[in-house]
């Protein structure tokens, strides 16, 4: 039987081969789309780890979204925070979501405190030497390839690239505090503190010294493990259900595609199953035959998928190093099951049909 699935598909070539090409799209629209989108929720949360906090705080009723928040609050919250017990270091930052060329969230931050955290490690230049200065980090320098002394563009105001650092520190973009709160509208505010206690075992210490501080009571905080842990696409509105009409129009692509081959290749093949049927081949058989090869096309289209789609992450790491392009084995796995189950079930009709046809009037047919 594996030598006659085998000559089917070899018989037709160009359809077979159109066949693979949908599956392998079907594939690669699944996890290329969802290795983006996942890949840029978790590169935020990588990227904070690398701040250096161990706990952070956000004003009263905003988002775990930090970059859609806005600066609702002074940065002088700060100070105060920083005079508590087992609080070493407390840093405002400024956090603007920017979509100009590219979604970047971009930091408005107090050099000093923001250093404290965890050093910068500059690969290029140094810290800023006036308000209109920015520190970029290496990623982004290669993807658009600036270096110290270059300018760019930040809400349509030219500031002078001072220094190049190490990629994960938050963001990849850091401008200082006051300039970043003047152009949000917010002149002095801050839209997230992040602290670093004295002990790591002392952070509960410090939460709880944060509600009882009069005026803090309402605020929100977070040890940044907690706040990593909300980073997922389930915590994120819509995001699932983006990636459930995604994976569905993917199924619908490759099971009308299979579907349409394989109900092609049973009408060509009347005779021939007619001949099969009359040799004493059961309905078992016939099913058996075009599953059979649905199957292989599917594995072949999967196959195919899963080297473009590998290879589109190679060029995405060259050519676009600031995009997160997230492959996991889960999400192989996943696509490499919805692409099968979706061919299969676009092959179960004309194999019924294959099936189901009668050997005289198969025969008989011109």
């Amino acid at each position: 039987m594996n030598k006659l699935v085998v000559g089917n598909i070899l018989y037709r070539p160009v359809r077979s081969a159109i066949s693979v090409l949908a599956v392998a799209i079907e594939v690669i629209m699944i996890l290329s789309i969802v290795a983006i989108m996942v890949g840029i929720v978790q590169g935020a949360a990588t990227q904070t780890s690398g701040v250096g906090a161990d706990i952070i705080v956000r004003p009263p009723n905003s988002s775990f979204i930090q970059s859609i928040g806005g600066a609702p609050v002074p940065a002088k919250v700060a100070g105060v925070l920083a005079k508590l017990p087992h609080v070493a270091v407390a840093a405002p930052v400024a956090v603007q979501l920017n979509v100009s060329g590219a979604v970047q969230s971009i930091y408005g931050i107090d050099f000093a405190s923001y250093n404290a955290l965890r050093p910068f490690n500059f690969l290029a230049g140094g810290p800023f030497q006036g308000p209109n200065d920015v520190i970029v980090d290496d990623l982004y320098a290669r993807s658009h390839h600036t270096q110290v002394g270059n300018s760019i563009q930040i809400s349509n105001q030219n500031f002078r690239v001072c220094g190049i650092v190490e990629h994960g520190k938050g963001s990849r973009v850091f401008v200082p505090l006051q300039t970043l709160s003047a152009l949000m509208g917010s002149p002095g505010n801050a839209s997230v503190f992040y602290l670093r206690s004295d002990n790591p075992q002392n952070e509960q210490a410090v939460i709880d010294e944060i509600h009882r501080y009069p005026g803090l009571g309402t605020y929100q905080v977070q040890t940044l493990a907690e706040w990593m842990s909300m980073m997922t696409p389930e915590h994120l509105p819509g995001f699932n259900v983006a990636l459930n009409v995604i994976i569905a129009i993917a199924v619908v692509v490759g099971f009308l595609v299979i579907f349409q081959s394989m109900y092609t290749a049973v009408m060509e093949r009347t005779r021939e199953i007619g001949i099969l049927k009359s040799l004493g081949a059961s309905k078992l058989y016939v099913m058996n035959l075009v599953l059979r090869e649905a199957t292989l096309v599917s594995i072949a289209g999967i196959v195919l998928g899963m080297l473009v789609t590998q290879g589109l992450k190679l060029l995405m790491d060259v050519r676009f190093p600031t995009v997160a392009f997230l492959l996991t084995s889960h999400w192989r796995i996943y696509g490499t099951i919805i692409a099968l189950i979706g061919s299969v079930l676009g092959a179960l009709y004309p194999a019924w049909k294959a099936a189901s046809k009668d050997p005289i009037d198969a025969l008989a047919y011109e």
